[in-house]
């Protein structure tokens, strides 16, 4: 490649700045995890790779104007791109997918949380565009390269060489890389932000393309492996015990396990779930598992309607609303159930007007079934006790045996709540997220306590069964410092952060009296077959992932969507095994009671991360190939 005059092409200069700017964010405002030096090389290289591929197409405009304005539009829509992924990231700790843009009809209800993530030094991201716009405008005589022929194949060479070269050493350094699509992280670390985002728009049109050319060749095998590693023929004592019984399902929004029996400032944080775990007539699972993903709410509905993992990627409510499922409205309802979704909120948001059709959903109560005011409402909508309160009604006026679904909304990011109706003092950490958290924790223990009696004076309480499940965490990765200050630890480390994706799972039989806590490890999968089971319903021809808790033939682990798992004795996240119980790595686990030779211990994970890969992927053909649609299920 000749330069003429011996100038420095401006797209050289946007690459530098470019790859610069990029690497400082992935340091800074990324949380990515760097192992050894490698990492950190090909973390540090793959942001000018990217650059350059982007910015190099620029010598084959002919016009000087129109290499200028390619230059300047492409570093504006590049930073907009890098300064979603970082707001997006704040809130999720994660980077944004295709399907996700194209839940942008959820944008104008996140409203001032999306604000709230929003910093003033991120302004700073834009000031490599400003210099760029002004020589592209100003200066362009002084960057004015004619390119021939040969000079323009060679920066496509060589921006094809470097991209190579970037990949070689990702696939050294993280074998299989691509065929991990899920595990979003080592992508971005591996082969930088902009060729993650090509490779999403690959995997998503490939995913597109499934549902034409399924068939229904795959349900065999599907069914074969489910019949072998998942259904167990033996029912649990626990089958029938609610039959007839009213299932009451109460949401509950962003809470984490780790608030159970526990305080801040001295102070219980959750009375009433606290007495619940020491009631006769309530079963509490101290192990229990959300296993959401980009989804979050309305990837928790989506497990425990079907007991089928939701996607890696975007929202199964938003991607695939239109497919046929056997989910649980659908199986009780030949039980003589109606089933009914209470949740003060848009019924477009996370499309649930047209996924509760699919789900066989009979009811749904939405924002226009209640009474919202300037007075009962704070952050995302009706607080939960003029929610609960108001719900009364509309549960009396329900056919039984009924189904019925409760959304709360009030905890939720960004945990916003007036001064009147907080009963705790806010934390004191470096996180307003985790301080804000825990008053409005606590605000929602008080609606379902209100909940509980509010049903006893209804005289609906008897006839019921009350289910209580966490949705999905609260507290991000992002906040693992305050997290680590709060459970007085020095780090929060990848075992602590899988054990932080516990969530409160209840199951309370009024008159039972032999409720107790348990220490299953389970998850929102199983939550189908159990409340199947309870109820006396059988449903052997169905395909699904989940086991009834209360099973004593159960499978022993627990899939993450991200590929992570938890078994009784390991569990299995960022490349390592740890022992459950020790929080150690198997490798180095002194525990003399593990009579394991260390050949073992290094591969104890690998047969149970084989079945959870297995298990995710025929999930997704189910899903992507709209698979039911070929199964006939017996009425």
């Amino acid at each position: 490649m000749t330069f003429n005059q011996n100038k420095i092409p401006l797209f050289i200069i946007a690459t530098i700045l470019f790859g610069i700017k990029t690497y400082i964010v992935y340091r800074f405002m990324f949380n990515i995890d760097l192992e050894n030096i490698m990492q950190e090389i090909i973390l540090f290289i793959n942001p000018f790779v990217s650059a350059f591929l982007i910015f190099a197409i620029s010598v084959w405009f002919t016009k000087t104007s129109r290499q200028m304005k390619y230059i300047r539009y492409t570093s504006i829509l590049a930073t907009v791109l890098i300064f979603s992924n970082i707001v997006f990231y704040r809130s999720f700790a994660d980077f944004i997918t295709i399907p996700q843009l194209l839940q942008g009809s959820n944008a104008a209800d996140l409203g001032k949380s999306i604000f709230t993530l929003m910093e003033p030094y991120d302004l700073l991201l834009f000031a490599d565009v400003a210099f760029i716009w002004y020589l592209s405008k100003y200066r362009v005589e002084l960057f004015t390269v004619d390119f021939a022929r040969k000079g323009k194949v060679f920066a496509l060479a060589l921006s094809l060489v470097l991209l190579s070269g970037n990949f070689l050493l990702a696939e050294m350094e993280r074998p299989q890389l691509f065929t991990r699509a899920f595990d979003r992280e080592y992508l971005v670390k591996n082969i930088g932000l902009f060729n993650y985002h090509i490779y999403d728009v690959a995997v998503n049109t490939k995913a597109s393309t499934q549902k034409v050319f399924a068939d229904g060749n795959e349900i065999p095998e599907i069914k074969d492996y489910v019949e072998n590693n998942i259904k167990s023929n033996q029912k649990s004592d626990m089958f029938g015990i609610a039959k007839g019984k009213n299932v009451i399902f109460i949401n509950a929004e962003s809470i984490q396990s780790f608030v159970i029996n526990n305080k801040v400032n001295g102070e219980e944080i959750t009375p009433f779930l606290n007495s619940l775990t020491e009631d006769e007539d309530t079963y509490y699972f101290e192990n229990f598992y959300h296993q959401t993903e980009q989804g979050k709410t309305s990837d928790s509905e989506f497990l425990v309607e079907n007991s089928l993992y939701p996607l890696s990627r975007g929202a199964v409510f938003f991607t695939h609303s239109q497919n046929e499922y056997n989910a649980l409205p659908n199986i009780i309802a030949k039980a003589g159930y109606n089933s009914n979704v209470f949740h003060a909120n848009n019924k477009t948001f996370w499309n649930r007007d047209q996924m509760y059709e699919s789900l066989d959903i009979d009811n749904f109560y939405g924002e226009e079934a209640f009474e919202v005011t300037d007075d009962n409402s704070v952050g995302w909508g009706l607080k939960d006790k003029p929610f609960f309160e108001q719900s009364i009604d509309h549960l009396q006026s329900l056919e039984e045996p009924y189904y019925s679904k409760f959304i709360t909304l009030t905890n939720h990011f960004p945990f916003e709540l007036p001064e009147e109706d907080k009963s705790i003092e806010a934390y004191d950490s470096n996180s307003t997220t985790l301080n804000n958290f825990f008053p409005t924790v606590r605000y929602m223990d008080e609606s379902i306590e209100q909940f509980f009696n509010q049903l006893k004076a209804a005289g609906l309480y008897e006839e019921s069964i009350i289910i209580i499940m966490g949705d999905h965490y609260g507290i991000s990765a992002n906040h693992n410092r305050a997290m680590s200050q709060y459970l007085g630890k020095e780090e929060i480390t990848p075992f602590d952060h899988v054990q932080l994706q516990r969530v409160p799972f209840y199951i309370h039989i009024p008159g039972h009296g032999k409720g107790e806590v348990r220490s299953t490890v389970s998850g929102q999968i199983d939550v189908k077959p159990t409340i199947l089971s309870l109820l006396g319903i059988e449903n052997e021809d169905d395909i699904y992932f989940g086991n009834d808790v209360f099973s004593e033939t159960r499978k022993d682990y627990v899939a993450l969507r991200n590929g992570d798992f938890i078994s009784d004795d390991y569990i299995s996240t960022s490349g390592m095994c740890y022992d459950r119980q020790t929080g150690d790595p198997v490798n180095e686990s002194s525990d003399p009671s593990l009579d394991v030779s260390m050949s073992e211990k290094e591969n104890a994970c690998t047969p149970i991360i084989e079945k959870v890969d297995q298990e995710l992927a025929y999930s997704d053909d189910l899903i992507y190939g709209d698979l039911f649609r070929f199964i006939e299920l017996e009425e």
